[in-house]
């Protein structure tokens, strides 16, 4: 495993300089990582592999993705699979299954995360996060299986995720709080690491100064075409048009809530700071950029320095 991908402040001083010697042997290999998730994943990845070659860092990314897919629904597609190869439930990834997915190559991290709308409930997680966890394990023995937190809607949505108890969160904050608690919660139990990309949305969230606000001097029953409600500072989607409607997706993430997950990424990958990295995306402004990379390396800071696994 390369350093970039390994914490080392744990191991004993003389397989601490073991282990330095052989990353100096195989620095210039890309560290590989594979995502097992949904399109909060390839979100949060998005500009990943432009800030890792800024950074100079090889990367190669495989994915086994799909739209709203749970852990649940990952796994029975593992499990329809290995009872039946042919069967075409078990390969819905463009035709391929998840083992034959992982068993191209040798991966160096890999990553799961839960569908946005039942991250909020522990007992969704449940066997399907164990499940899952040791059939990657069986595939790829020296992989760091890790955990991806994804984030809470944006505070206009409609919807705040399940909740275990029943009912839904009733804002953003108790989104953020749930899902925050069960993935850890679960990545605990499995003793693996999480990256907290969801942290990093709940503080720019948060933030007096960088938190995005409702427009309350749009009208949005009586709105020309083409106009727009103020969105600045919106880590979400949320309103745009599409053709003559109107659409609002409070759940998905904006180029600059894209920017910011693949900071975290990058920060928690290659545990090295992303502030001295330029590149932004289009229609990311320069000073909220700033904002998002202080706030990303920051998160990453202290999930590593707390972190056991």
């Amino acid at each position: 495993m390369q350093k970039r991908s390994i914490r080392t402040r744990h191991l004993p001083i003389t397989l601490f300089f073991l282990f330095i010697l052989q990353c100096a042997s195989a620095q210039k290999q890309p560290l590989r990582l594979f995502l097992i998730g949904n399109s909060f994943s390839q979100n949060a990845t998005q500009f990943l592999p432009e800030l890792s070659k800024e950074g100079g860092h090889q990367l190669i990314i495989g994915r086994a993705e799909l739209g709203g897919c749970s852990l649940q629904r990952h796994w029975e597609h593992a499990a329809a699979a290995e009872a039946n190869p042919n069967d075409e439930k078990g390969k819905p990834y463009k035709g391929k299954s998840l083992k034959m997915l992982l068993s191209e190559g040798t991966w160096d991290v890999i990553t799961l995360q839960q569908y946005s709308k039942i991250s909020t409930d522990l007992s969704r997680y449940e066997p399907y996060a164990t499940k899952l966890f040791e059939y990657v394990r069986k595939l790829q023995p020296n992989a760091r299986i890790v955990f991806h937190q994804t984030w809470a809607y944006r505070s206009d949505s409609n919807d705040f995720g399940q909740l275990t108890e029943g009912g839904e969160a009733k804002n953003e904050q108790e989104m953020w709080e749930k899902s925050r608690a069960a993935y850890r919660a679960t990545a605990a139990s499995l003793q693996a690491a999480v990256i907290p990309t969801g942290d990093a949305f709940w503080q720019m969230s948060s933030s007096r100064k960088w938190a995005y606000h409702r427009d309350k001097n749009f009208d949005f029953k009586n709105t020309a075409m083409s106009k727009l409600p103020d969105q600045t500072n919106s880590l979400h989607v949320g309103y745009a048009w599409n053709k003559e409607k109107l659409n609002f997706d409070s759940h998905h993430a904006s180029p600059a809530g894209c920017y910011l997950g693949a900071l975290v990424w990058y920060g928690y990958l290659f545990q090295e700071s992303p502030m001295k990295l330029t590149f932004v995306p289009e229609n990311v402004p320069a000073n909220f950029a700033k904002q998002l990379r202080k706030t990303a390396w920051k998160t990453v800071k202290k999930e590593l320095k707390a972190s056991v696994y």
